[in-house]
């Protein structure tokens, strides 16, 4: 297939394109080095460069809110999938300027989606967020829980382009794969807790300044687990438009991170000074607590291969190796 690939850039779709390019996609890629990583898009292209035979991988370093410039890709490319995953996931730095995830969520899906009307592309595949259930009172939360009163600008954001994205499927017969993650940890971090504490700890093995009170818990999915049930959703979903949870079933805290990546830095704990900024939340708009229920994925098939605690484990390992050239 011909695919689009947004946030090329960044953590999910660095992971994600040397996949399609080793199941024969021919794959264009978009970013403007926002939070995404120059380095990661050159290993791609190098990828596709040393590749004996087959589509490549072509990027194009631009803002998706420039809808002439996004119309006018999708009329050369004719794309016949969109991996939409472009987005501010610092949830934090959208509560500072109130107007970004508007801006770099919403429009920009407005944006994508009107370029695929235009050019007759179908199939969108959409990274949306757990943050969108807000402080919901069931847990674990099915993807029918209601009302939903997101929390944060940034999950404000994310409801607002589910809803974009269902009236488009139902009004231009497209369809729409839709998942609300967990906390999403692997290879080529641009950001969040783990990646946080290693450069922290680097720069000062004897001191960590911790947001909240270290009690915060979420059930953290390993990106191949992420991946493999976003594909999955594809090959198996039904209908024109779903939308699947995508989290394992137990959580890890806060407190329980910053101890393992000490550990794997070979710091003792003991000997490191911890600060908490006190509350229960990292920040404003963080939900301190998630608890997802993936039944729905999990009967397509889906089987993670690590649990929480294993898949913080392994990006802890993955997160020193890349962040510290290690």
């Amino acid at each position: 297939m011909r695919i689009v690939v947004t946030g090329a850039a960044g953590f999910i779709a660095s992971n994600l394109i040397p996949r399609l390019l080793d199941a024969g996609h021919e794959v264009v890629g978009i970013d403007d080095f926002f939070l995404g990583k120059r380095a990661y898009v050159e290993a791609l292209l190098q990828r596709s460069a040393t590749r004996a035979s087959g589509p490549g991988f072509r990027f194009e370093e631009h803002d998706l809110l420039d809808r002439d410039f996004v119309r006018t890709l999708f009329e050369g490319f004719r794309p016949e999938r969109v991996w939409h995953l472009a987005a501010n996931s610092d949830i934090s730095y959208g509560t500072k300027y109130t107007d970004f995830d508007l801006k770099g969520g919403t429009l920009v899906t407005y944006a994508v989606l009107e370029a695929m009307r235009l050019c007759g592309t179908r199939e969108i595949v959409f990274s949306s967020s757990g943050a969108i259930y807000g402080e919901p009172t069931v847990h674990p939360t099915p993807e029918d829980y209601g009302p939903l009163f997101p929390i944060s600008l940034y999950a404000a954001s994310k409801l607002a382009c589910e809803g974009l994205i269902a009236a488009y499927a139902h009004n231009y017969g497209m369809q729409a794969r839709m998942y609300r993650f967990g906390n999403i940890v692997g290879p080529n971090p641009t950001h969040g807790v783990i990646h946080d504490f290693v450069l922290r700890l680097n720069e000062d093995p004897t001191r960590l300044r911790i947001l909240g009170d270290g009690s915060q818990a979420k059930p953290y999915v390993h990106v191949d687990d992420c991946l493999d049930g976003m594909e999955l959703g594809i090959a198996r979903g039904t209908g024109p438009l779903t939308c699947f949870n995508l989290a394992v079933a137990d959580q890890t805290s806060v407190h329980e991170i910053a101890d393992g990546v000490m550990r794997a830095m070979g710091i003792d704990p003991a000997k490191v000074a911890v600060e908490f900024t006190g509350g229960s939340r990292g920040w404003k708009g963080d939900v301190p607590f998630v608890n997802l229920d993936s039944s729905r994925i999990r009967a397509l098939g889906w089987s993670p291969k690590y649990t929480s605690g294993q898949a913080v484990k392994q990006a802890t390992t993955e997160a020193i190796a890349v962040l510290l050239k290690k």
